[in-house]
């Protein structure tokens, strides 16, 4: 049984502990609340925008020939992976990874085998899970946080794009955490480029005689590549206001558990410390006895 003074340095301890996970609760609260009024002004303007582009593609062949439409055979594949730079928001990254992994074994495991797929981590944490396992990991972007931006996230679309473009990559996915509420993040896995799959499920071919100033061809040239750009930054945006609600759970929860902890500790104490004043008493009576007898 450990002694009075280790179990009252560890309920000092864990109420340490508690204090700690309190105010990171506090903090993710605060900074969930800027997060979901961000992608909740962001998701109506980036469904507009794909709207938009559906709509021009169903009434013209304008797509032919956009170089983010082309369909080649997949030999090379590129998978961004968006998850947090920091930790102790249960398994957020962990399941980000997972589904990353199994992803890339059921649906590209022959270019995995050749050494085709690399993965373009948004985070630092889901570039440390995916390197440890032997993925082939570009983490430039890893640490995309620390300035998080409409600017800094395009210069990672920009790379996709551009690879895509050149042929290094024949297909373009991305992993990431949607956000539903603070308890709820849905994980989403989201094909973006090509774009060609997407254009009939959102619209349907629209009877209306639309009159295109500039042309079709120029409107779709100029809004599909800021549309991708704003797809990953929706997805950014998600996973953060993700990664909040997850970490204001996690850290509730933990706090919950360390009061539990702490009214077991102190239990175990009152019992141990009970236990000492009765030997005492007893030393002292059988002490006295032993006197009277003498």
């Amino acid at each position: 049984m450990p002694s009075l003074k280790e179990v009252r340095n560890r309920i000092v301890s864990v109420n340490s502990t508690q204090q700690i996970t309190k105010a990171m609760k506090m903090v993710s609260a605060a900074k969930l609340r800027r997060a979901t009024e961000a992608i909740t002004q962001m998701r109506p303007y980036s469904q507009k925008l794909t709207e938009m582009i559906a709509t021009v593609s169903a009434n013209a062949d304008s797509v032919e020939g956009n170089p983010y439409t082309v369909v080649r055979e997949i030999k090379n594949v590129l998978v961004i992976a968006v998850t947090s730079d920091r930790g102790l928001c249960g398994a957020f990254n962990a399941n980000v990874g997972k589904v990353v992994i199994n992803l890339i074994d059921e649906k590209y495991a022959s270019q995995q085998a050749a050494g085709k797929v690399e993965i373009m981590a948004i985070g630092k944490k889901g570039s440390e899970y995916l390197t440890r396992r032997g993925y082939n990991v570009t983490n430039k972007f890893a640490g995309i946080y620390a300035r998080l931006s409409f600017a800094t996230v395009r210069e990672a679309a920009e790379d996709a794009m551009k690879g895509f473009e050149e042929g290094r990559y024949d297909v373009v996915e991305v992993v990431y955490n949607q956000f539903k509420n603070v308890a709820t993040q849905v994980l989403t896995i989201e094909q973006i480029l090509p774009m060609v799959e997407k254009k009939n499920d959102l619209v349907k071919k629209s009877n209306v005689d639309y009159i295109f100033e500039p042309s079709e061809e120029e409107i779709i040239t100029e809004l599909m590549p800021k549309a991708l750009k704003l797809q990953i930054y929706k997805a950014v945006l998600e996973s953060n206001a993700s990664e909040h609600g997850a970490r204001m759970t996690a850290m509730d929860k933990a706090t919950d558990n360390a009061g539990e902890l702490i009214k077991e500790l102190k239990l175990q104490y009152n019992r141990s410390r009970q236990a000492a004043i009765t030997k005492e008493i007893l030393e002292i009576v059988g002490g006295a006895e032993a006197l009277a007898a003498a």
